[in-house]
């Protein structure tokens, strides 16, 4: 199960081909409410360092992506914009883990911010 929420982290960022498109819908309607259900159990539970990592990651590429685009959206690029966005967000790896490394304490906050909230509601 782990080995396919990676796959989808790792995917959704990335530009699919049409096949690689159908593949990923044939197994999403397989296996989509397995993923959404162990999703919520996971979400009771606290993320590893590594999740945490990989979502410090995953908001220093955004940031990277919006400084990028200027005033444009990722949605409204073309599928060959977006293959020229990730490869200019290759060539950048080195400068996506350094942002990371920084925010990292603010993902690590959050994280401790959404277990406290969800403590809460649970006494209420």
């Amino acid at each position: 199960m782990k080995q396919i929420d990676d796959m989808i982290d790792n995917i959704l960022d990335e530009v699919m081909s049409k096949s690689t498109r159908m593949k990923k819908s044939r197994m999403m309607k397989a296996k989509g409410k397995q993923i959404a259900r162990k999703r919520k159990i996971a979400l009771k539970r606290r993320a590893t360092p590594e999740k945490l990592k990989s979502r410090a990651l995953k908001k220093a590429r955004d940031i990277i992506t919006k400084r990028i685009l200027k005033d444009r959206k990722k949605s409204e690029l073309s599928i060959s914009g977006r293959e020229r966005l990730e490869k200019r967000l290759d060539k950048k790896k080195t400068v996506i883990k350094r942002i990371a490394k920084k925010i990292l304490p603010k993902v690590r906050g959050a994280e401790a911010e959404r277990l406290k909230k969800r403590g809460d509601k649970a006494w209420n």
